[in-house]
């Protein structure tokens, strides 16, 4: 397989500019390849990056994108085996030989690597990318699944479904999925779905996308659009009592990262409940810490996922259990300004990924 000795890149030189340029190819360390990309999906958090001055661990210049699938052509030693193969690349790939790691919490390890972010200067929305080896998820056989497709399991489909095991869903649970209609929420409701969950409330603005999430896991709609927070949770307490449904123990998974879903979800959280922040925002928001005694409930953020549930996760998008194909949409990579910009507006009903077209 041609191997480049520079790689084609779109940097951002710093926040909001970016910049069409070639790296060069750097010499691969032991436990490294190098990937040629064929898929890098355009997430919420590149746009925060980008636009709204979310700081990254790399300072500019760095490639943003860690949506990554592709193929191995060259690779390090003791992961010769690899050349040839496809691959989706883990958003967040730990250090392995650490203490978080050791404990099982590796998806928040503090030296891991993530593409765009941490991992020097090199991310996504590239021709080629060098990353560590050791977690690579290998797509041994994808059906009728275009690689490039797959790129968006990284993060897009695994970060909901590491919220959901540490949520701990299981068979007859009663879930809520506040930005049921977000890039991240809408395989949210499938995956509380898939793992059994009894009752999936999706709740946000859209009412048309979200009569689309009653065909992708969800078994009530709730649109926010011009209601009162204490419209919301009445609205939620009417379907209960409708349904003969408790009001108490259900599992929120807050997706938005905004202030108003964050704090719709707060609203919601009630006796021996668990909220799961999956969603990011800089945004500050008040709570009655109290509550969390009174409810005896809990509030527990969630980061990335462990490279050792993506085989799980790829194997329920290809069984078709959790729908990847309707909410996806291809651009060349050479249209990432726009495709910065249409993500920014919050208006997309499908992620985009970005093809390399370099040439």
């Amino acid at each position: 397989m041609a191997v480049p000795t520079m790689i084609n890149t779109w940097q951002m030189v710093e926040p909001g500019k970016l910049e069409k340029t070639q790296i060069p190819v750097p010499e691969l360390a032991d436990g490294e390849v190098l990937v040629e990309v064929a898929g890098c999906g355009v997430c919420h958090t590149d746009v925060g990056y980008f636009y709204d001055g979310v700081p990254t661990v790399q300072k500019p210049p760095l490639t943003l994108g860690h949506e990554i699938s592709g193929v191995v052509v060259k690779a390090g030693k003791d992961f010769e085996n690899l050349v040839g193969k496809e691959v989706i690349i883990p958003a967040v790939m730990p250090c392995n030989n650490c203490d978080i790691c050791a404990s099982g919490r590796g998806n928040r390890c503090l030296k891991q690597k993530m593409p765009g972010n941490s991992l020097g200067i090199y991310g996504g929305f590239s021709s080629h990318i060098p990353v560590p080896a050791a977690d690579l998820t290998v797509v041994e056989d994808r059906g009728d699944f275009e690689l490039k497709m797959l790129s968006v399991v990284a993060d897009a489909v695994t970060s909901p479904y590491q919220a959901a095991m540490k949520a701990e869903v299981k068979e007859g649970d009663l879930c809520i999925v506040t930005g049921a209609t977000g890039g991240i929420g809408v395989y949210m409701t499938q995956i509380c779905s898939v793992l059994g969950a009894k009752e999936v409330i999706a709740i946000a603005r859209n009412q048309e996308k979200l009569d689309r999430s009653l065909n992708f896991g969800a078994t009530k709609a709730i649109s926010t659009q011009d209601k009162t927070n204490k419209e919301v949770v009445a609205e939620f307490k009417a379907y209960c009592k409708e349904k003969k449904l408790p009001t108490a123990g259900w599992k929120i998974f807050e997706c938005t990262g905004s202030k108003a879903g964050q704090e719709i979800a707060l609203d919601m959280l009630s006796f021996v409940g668990r909220m799961m922040v999956v969603g990011y925002g800089m945004q500050k928001v008040d709570y009655m810490l109290s509550k969390l005694m009174a409810f005896d409930a809990e509030i527990m953020g969630t980061w990335g996922c462990l490279p050792k549930y993506y085989k799980d996760v790829m194997d329920y998008v290809l069984a078709g259990k959790i729908q990847v194909k309707p909410f996806v949409e291809y651009r060349p990579m050479s249209q990432i300004l726009q495709a910065f910009e249409d993500a920014h507006s919050g208006k997309l009903t499908q992620r985009i990924v970005l093809v390399p077209d370099f040439e």
